[in-house]
């Protein structure tokens, strides 16, 4: 007797224990997926929330490169005197606090977008420095000339780094 008793008592465990198993697996999936779906709805929420940011920051990079596009840098600033070494100094300057007040946009956008407008900047800059070097140039005014006879020649860097970014804003959509 007692043995059938036993058997019994293994009989009525075991589909309770199934059942636990099985219902613990469900739980714990629908836990998983609920964990997902909130994850999934939050990033949504902060994509929308931050893409009037991202395109802002675009923006104002696209700014920076054609204020610094040689072309144009050297129509708003004009030389204070005929000295080409403190024009130098003045162009570079202006470029470099350009830079510095968008500084913060590096979060924003891509590394690689980051990448090509800082190497904008310092190529425009080193097209200013090698147009300093020159022998033909010998005050501000010719080396405003020098540089904006070098930029009908080819294109600018900035140019090439805005058509970057045109691209990258073209691919959040």
């Amino acid at each position: 007797m007692e043995i059938s008793r036993i058997i019994d008592i293994f009989l009525f465990t075991i589909p309770s224990l199934i059942t636990g198993f099985v219902a613990y697996y469900f739980f714990k999936e629908h836990t998983k997926n609920e964990d997902g779906r909130r994850r999934f709805l939050l990033k949504k929420d902060m994509q929308v929330n931050a893409m009037p940011l991202r395109l802002q920051a675009y923006e104002r990079m696209a700014l920076f490169l054609e204020r610094i596009s040689p072309s144009k840098l050297l129509i708003r600033i004009t030389p204070n005197t005929s000295d080409k070494n403190d024009y130098e100094s003045l162009l570079i300057q202006n470029i470099e606090q350009e830079f510095e007040h968008n500084l913060s946009q590096q979060i924003y956008i891509s590394d690689k977008c980051w990448s090509i407008v800082t190497t904008a900047k310092n190529a425009t800059i080193q097209l200013i420095r090698k147009a300093n070097m020159l022998e033909k140039t010998d005050t501000a005014d010719k080396l405003r000339e020098v540089v904006l006879t070098e930029m009908m020649e080819r294109r600018s860097p900035s140019d090439a780094a805005l058509s970057f970014i045109k691209e990258e804003v073209s691919e959040l959509w």
